[in-house]
């Protein structure tokens, strides 16, 4: 069966007319022969939209009492059962009155969605889900009937349903809203200009945001690559130098000129890595972003230009912010640059801002602090060989006379040397040193400042670029080294973050102590408020640093939305490490959503146990319980009867009625409070050591005499039980099993040892129970197969299985061999050690 389609009527606030736009919509459908019925529409008195429910065919309300009044509610069964081609479902927010099927009318919705009926309905923005605290704050009032937002954002169509300010407080003053009585209230408070003017912002901007959507999905599923100019959004390119902040900044005020303006960065590194950015750079550019409230992209690409345009069209862009180049005049021998490139091929739809700023033309220079990467004492070692060797090496040189050949391979050996240690700046010392001590030594004509030869000029100039060749690799790979070690420790946290996630772990605490340690902080806490003004409160921290009760106090200001926030405490972290740093904040959040909705469930699943609970001993009472008492008070008014004069044995069959009666309702109640003694957790057993021939024989007396047969031999060790709840135990064991067996077949009783442990097997011949619900029987109120409502409450099981594993033993149900059900009751042997015993595991398991 096909799903129908949802149309939702959105409106800023109530009384701008989408009831009354659903009723036209539904008057249009029926004009052009559509089937279609008013599910539930509430007009609030008035008239007009009164008036055009005339003519609309509407199913019958659905009345239901609640706190003494009656209410009327969408029959839900009703329109299914009437099977519309289109059912108009008023104020889709809208809470049900307890004892509906379901307990919101969104809910109600996706039914007659999911039976294949069109639904046409209506909701105001302030009752969307995510926007709650913004709407309370604009209006002071919190909606306590939500919609989640994913519903409506699944609608085939929303249509806006719009109107000023000024128009919806005119409808407000003529009546046409609210009752009169009502009306300079509403004027005053809800309604004021502001708060209207607020919602249908909020209104605007939500329904143009889903506009977006289907247009990008529209695009994307058509292939458009032709830009469509209908929102601004501006591509600022990236290259990871310092002129990027500028570029942002300019960018955003961009934005800001037109309405719903967007600012993407785009970083383009090549497929190879081997030119690549500044790490900390980028970092401080990607948080300037986002706290200019754009987003921030990394693409890889080995032509920047086709790369760049090709993003901006991907995203529908409208301007693209490049900066003027860093070339200096001669390198543009080597092209146009990115700036020209692109502003040549961006097409008439694309404009292209260059920004000048203060890195124009200056060059991309040399990165002077790469030298520190490889570490304090051995670019200490490398500025030595560098200034020191190559003076050495002439001295020793001096003594032999190898060649100029030789010479030179010597020195360019002391140049690698200097390069492996120190990297590219001792390496150009001493290729710049070697060079002028073998011109001056060693290239004829000797002791001078002149190449008389030039093949020696071509020898040296060769010999200097690869002494800075060689030095400019050796620090690239330096540059590399340190940058794959830091990119594998922050993919092994990430990976440990996805662990976490993928096992579900949720412990918040020891997800801090992981930021502290790996991040080296002296703690870390995770800090949370209510609303953009309310205190901040601990949700959890770690570590012996000072307590932080604000973010502004810590060190690290790591946010998490806008009520939660990541404090460290102990020194202040470089830009890089925010972006993992903000990984694991946004895990944490994770964490303690996860759990906070595990606390909710394991609340809601508690109090669905107790309805659940509450309910059968209701029914218990109702007939289990009653039937007793009414055979009791049936045999005591036909005793106490005058009218009738009854013979002994007459009257000797209404006393043993009574007594039964008696003996049952007895039985019955027994059960009752013993199953609320362990749903409670207030069974506490009395162990001692007995056998259990003392025992068993008196749990046999409630059954009729040959009903069960008894096999304890007395060789048998004692057993470290509570003697009252192991006879309760085998006593309902035995009873179950004789209610169940066939006729003139005994119950069989019979114990054994088993290594430290006595196992006790009540054993019936009866129509036995399948492995699938062999777990079940022993739940609270649960009756196999066919047993009749007089036979019992379903406890007796669920209790002895409680009994049993409050001494600490176990409760099991078997298959006989031949047919029919085995009972195993295992104990400890007297002498052993008593397992760990926690009150609520006899709740855990009866329940």
């Amino acid at each position: 069966m096909a799903r129908g389609k949802l149309r939702i009527h959105l409106g800023a606030a109530p009384g701008v007319g989408k009831t009354y736009a659903m009723l036209s919509e539904a008057h249009r459908r029926v004009g052009r022969g559509t089937d279609c019925v008013v599910a539930f529409v509430e007009h609030h008195g008035r008239p007009r939209t009164e008036v055009m429910l005339h003519g609309l065919e509407q199913v019958p309300r659905k009345e239901l009492e609640y706190r003494g009044g009656v209410f009327a509610e969408m029959d839900l069964d009703a329109v299914l059962a009437r099977r519309p081609q289109v059912a108009l479902v008023d104020e889709l927010a809208h809470t049900n009155i307890p004892g509906s099927r379901n307990a919101k009318r969104w809910q109600d919705v996706e039914e007659l969605l999911a039976a294949g009926i069109d639904v046409v309905s209506t909701v105001n923005i302030q009752h969307l889900e995510s926007l709650g605290d913004i709407v309370e704050s604009i209006t002071g009032v919190r909606q306590r009937e939500t919609v989640p937002d994913e519903v409506v954002r699944r609608a085939d169509q929303v249509e806006l349903v719009d109107m000023t300010p000024e128009a919806l407080r005119r409808r407000l003053a003529h009546g046409n809203v609210y009752q009169p009585d009502e009306v300079d209230a509403a004027l005053s408070n809800y309604f004021r200009p502001g708060n209207l003017t607020a919602l249908r912002e909020l209104a605007l901007l939500w329904v143009a945001d889903r506009v977006d959507a289907h247009l990008t999905r529209y695009r994307s599923e058509h292939r458009v690559s032709q830009i469509w100019g209908s929102r601004e959004r501006i591509v600022v390119g990236l290259t990871g130098g310092p002129e990027g902040r500028t570029l942002i900044r300019r960018a955003a005020r961009l934005a800001e000129k037109g309405a719903g303006g967007e600012v993407l960065a785009v970083y383009i590194a090549r497929s190879d890595g081997l030119a690549s950015a500044s790490p900390n750079e980028l970092a401080m550019q990607r948080t300037l972003v986002e706290d200019l409230g754009g987003t921030f992209h990394h693409v890889v690409g080995d032509d920047i230009p086709a790369a760049l345009l090709a993003f901006a069209r991907g995203v529908n862009a409208t301007q693209i912010v490049l900066g003027s180049s860093r070339r200096k005049s001669w390198q543009y021998v080597f092209g146009p640059g990115v700036g020209a490139t692109v502003a040549r091929e961006s097409g008439p739809d694309l404009d292209v801002h260059i920004v000048t700023h203060d890195e124009v033309a200056k060059g991309r220079g040399l990165p002077v602090a790469r030298g520190a990467r490889l570490g304090r004492s051995r670019r200490a070692w490398g500025w030595l060989v560098g200034i020191v060797g190559p003076p050495v090496l002439t001295v020793l040189l001096s003594a032999v006379d190898l060649g100029l050949a030789n010479d030179m391979l010597l020195f360019l050996a002391l140049t690698v040397a200097a390069a492996l240690l120190g990297g590219l700046l001792p390496a150009l010392a001493s290729a710049a040193v070697g060079s002028v001590l073998l011109n001056y030594f060693y290239s004829p004509p000797l002791h001078r400042w002149t190449i008389a030869d030039p093949k020696n000029i071509v020898a040296i100039v060769i010999f200097v670029a690869v002494g800075v060749a060689v030095a400019s690799v050796v620090d690239l790979a330096a540059r590399r080294t340190q940058q794959a070690a830091r990119l594998r420790a922050e993919s092994e946290i990430l990976s440990f973050l996805a662990g976490n996630v993928l096992r579900g772990e949720t412990g918040l605490e020891d997800l801090l102590e992981r930021v502290r340690e790996t991040f080296g902080m002296e703690s870390a806490a995770l800090l949370e408020r209510a609303d953009d003004v309310g205190p901040w409160t601990c949700a959890g921290r770690v570590g012996p640093g000072r307590p932080v009760e604000r973010p502004d106090q810590a060190d690290v200001d790591m946010p998490v939305g806008d009520h939660m926030a990541l404090a460290l405490t102990g020194r202040v972290l470089p830009a890089e490490d925010r972006r993992v740093l903000s990984a694991f904040a946004a895990q944490a959040a994770v964490v303690l959503d996860r759990r906070r909705l595990r606390e909710e469930a394991d609340r809601a699943r508690a109090l669905a146990e107790g309805n659940r609970i509450r309910t059968a001993l209701l029914a218990a009472v109702s007939h289990d319980l009653r039937t007793p008492l009414a055979g009791i008070k049936a045999a005591v008014t036909s005793l106490r009867s005058g009218d009738v004069e009854w013979s002994e044995e007459d009257r000797s069959e209404l006393l043993e009625g009574i007594e039964e009666g008696a003996d049952r309702l007895d039985h019955l109640v027994g059960n009752l409070l013993d199953m609320s003694r362990l749903q409670t957790g207030t069974v506490t057993p009395l162990i001692r050591e007995i056998d259990l021939d003392e025992v068993v024989p008196m749990a046999l007396g409630g059954v009729p005499e040959g009903s069960a047969d008894l096999d304890v031999p007395e060789s048998l060790p004692m057993v470290a039980v509570d003697p009252g709840l192991l006879e309760r135990a085998v006593a309902n064991l035995v009873e179950n099993a004789v209610k169940y067996a066939p006729p003139g077949t005994p119950v069989l009783v019979a114990a054994s040892a088993l290594a430290d442990r006595v196992e006790m097997r009540v054993v019936d011949r009866g129509p036995g129970v399948p492995d699938a619900a062999k777990d079940r029987i022993f739940e609270p109120f649960q009756r196999h197969g066919d047993a009749p409502r007089g036979a019992g409450v379903g406890l007796g099981l669920a209790v002895a299985r409680g009994f049993a594993e409050a001494m600490g033993g176990t409760l099991n149900a078997e298959d006989t061999p031949g047919g029919g059900l085995t009972m195993v009751l295992t104990l400890r042997a007297a002498g052993m050690r008593p397992e760990p015993h926690h009150a609520a595991e006899p709740e855990r398991q009866a329940s």
